[in-house]
Parts: structure tokens; C-alpha cells; sequence
């Protein structure tokens, strides 16, 4: 007696769309999907507290193991400054001509460090942090803001420092310091930006994270911080392009605002045309390029 064996008919893979349908019919959604823009800036708002407790922790926590604590906060600053009032003022003599040269120096000095702290710690937010990322859901960019926010938190500190080096060099208080807020606001929405960019670049290439010093050294030397960007472009000693250039490059917009607030001396003649324009237009840049340029990598974090 013969058996004939039937091969049982191939049965039809479900297709990707059908899958699909069936996920949408029973309320299912793909694991860490990217919001919406408007879903994800609720998303980032809900967690607004979550965002300034995490900048404050990690204010606190940032000299906890040194024995002056949080002095430091406001000895690193000025340690540069007597540095920089060394090497530049002093031995290469960019003081000369300058009224007001060590607040000139120190205000500089505050303002660039805001800047490019919030920078590095940006470039690590992601890079830094995978085991908080791939455990725990939340907007990413929580991440990037906070750490801006913390460095603006440690900017507050210094500008304590920073009042009492005005009125020990006789730099009156005028109504002009409450400049100082607007111009604040501008530059965390620059700094929170451009720290999204390279959270994003970071993410992607930690390598980035040890180049970055070089560049932000190299971009520190050509914003003013240490000489007056003013007192070349009275010389004309540089091209008339490469002049532009450095008066409207956004860290010596915001250092020369913030000396305009603060130094009786520094007056409206030595600020770049329409410099207010140029720092909203930046911070605008920046801040909201910077968002959607990290919004749309948002599900590819932690990954890999």
C-alpha cells in the first residue's frame, strides 16, 4: 500500500500594512515613536520640573567632592580672569586704550564661560547619559535644557562675584543693569539651542565631545573676550568683511550687550549696528533650529 505525502499548501506571510491595521485596531503604537512638534513641546512642558530639579542636582552635586564646595562656582571664573589679565592685558597690553579694563575682562570672561559650558555639557547630554535615556521615557531635549539651565544657574552665582569687582572698581549701579535681563534670556535661548544641535551630533558621534574644546577655544580668542572688537574696527586694521564678521558673531553680541548693562564706560557708540536685532535673530536661530533639529532624531536615541 502507497502513501502520497501532500506538501501543505505555503501559507501567506501577514504583510507590514496588515500588521499595521491590526496594531491601530487594538490601540497599539510603536515603542518610543517620535511625538508630533506640538506633542512633544507638552510632552517638554509637563516635565518643566523635572528640568530644574535635574539643573539643580547637578549644580549641587558639581563640587561636592572639593573641600571649598560650591566657592568654586565663582573661584573658576575669576582664576581665569586673573589669568587672561596676565597674559593679555599685561603682557601683550590689550588693555591699553580700554577704560574699565579688568571689568571690561571679567564680564567677557563670565559671559563666554556661560556660553561654552553650556556647549560641552550640551555636546554629552545624550552620550553622557544612556543609562537614564534608555530607561526611563521623556523628551530627550529635557536633557540639553537642563544643562544649560544649570550653567545658567552657576552664571547667577558669578554674577554676584561680578557686582561687587563693578563697585570695587568704581562702576556705579545704573538703571542700564536691568539690561542685563533681556540680554540673559537671549543668550540661554542661543545657548539651549546650539547645545541641542550638538546633543543631537554628540548622540550620533562621541568623538565630537574632544574636539570640541579646540573649537570653542578658537572661537573664544575671535569674540572679543579678552580685547575690544571695537578698537579694531576704529583702526581698520582688518578687512571690512572679516570686521562684520566678528562684531555680529552671536558670543561677542551677547558679551558686548551684557558690557553695555553693566559698564558706565562701554557706551552705545561701541556697540555693533543694530546689535539687539542680531541677538533676537540668533537666539530665534538657534533656539528653534536647534529644537527641531533634535526634535527629529528623537526616537534613535539610546539606540545602537
Amino acid at each position: 500500500m502507497s502513501q502520497v505525502l501532500h506538501t501543505p499548501p505555503p501559507t501567506r506571510a501577514p504583510a507590514d500594512d496588515d500588521l499595521a491595521a491590526l496594531a491601530a485596531r487594538h490601540g497599539l503604537s510603536v515603542s518610543g515613536a517620535r511625538p508630533s512638534l506640538p506633542q512633544y513641546v507638552r510632552q517638554l512642558w509637563a516635565r518643566r520640573h523635572f528640568i530644574s530639579a535635574f539643573a539643580t542636582a547637578k549644580l549641587t552635586a558639581q563640587y561636592s567632592q572639593a573641600k571649598l564646595g560650591q566657592v568654586w562656582q565663582v573661584m573658576t571664573p575669576l582664576l581665569n580672569a586673573a589669568v587672561y589679565y596676565f597674559i593679555f592685558g599685561v603682557l601683550l597690553g590689550t588693555k591699553q586704550n580700554v577704560p574699565d579694563y579688568v571689568p571690561f575682562l571679567v564680564t567677557g570672561i563670565f559671559v563666554w564661560t556661560f556660553t561654552q559650558s553650556s556647549i560641552m555639557a550640551g555636546t554629552r547630554a545624550i552620550s553622557g547619559n544612556l543609562g537614564l535615556v534608555r530607561a526611563l521615557h521623556f523628551p530627550r531635549a529635557a536633557l540639553p535644557i537642563s544643562f544649560a539651565l544649570q550653567q545658567l544657574q552657576q552664571l547667577l552665582f558669578s554674577m554676584c562675584a561680578l557686582a561687587v569687582i563693578l563697585l570695587c572698581f568704581g562702576v556705579p549701579v545704573a538703571a542700564s543693569w536691568l539690561l542685563a535681563v533681556p540680554a540673559l534670556v537671549l543668550q540661554f535661548t542661543f545657548n539651549a539651542g546650539v547645545s541641542m544641535i550638538m546633543a543631537r551630533l554628540g548622540a550620533k558621534t562621541p568623538d565630537i565631545a574632544q574636539l570640541m574644546p579646540f573649537v570653542l577655544r578658537t572661537w573664544m580668542y575671535v569674540s572679543g573676550v579678552m580685547w575690544s572688537i571695537d578698537k579694531i574696527a576704529e583702526h581698520d586694521v582688518l578687512p571690512h568683511l572679516v570686521t562684520v564678521l566678528l562684531q555680529i558673531n552671536p558670543a561677542a553680541v551677547y558679551i558686548d550687550l551684557m558690557r553695555f548693562a553693566l559698564i558706565d564706560s562701554f557706551q552705545a557708540d561701541q556697540l555693533p549696528p543694530h546689535v539687539w536685532a542680531a541677538a533676537v535673530g540668533w537666539a530665534l536661530l538657534a533656539g528653534v533650529g536647534g529644537f527641531i533639529y533634535f526634535w527629529k532624531a528623537e526616537e534613535t536615541y539610546g539606540r545602537g
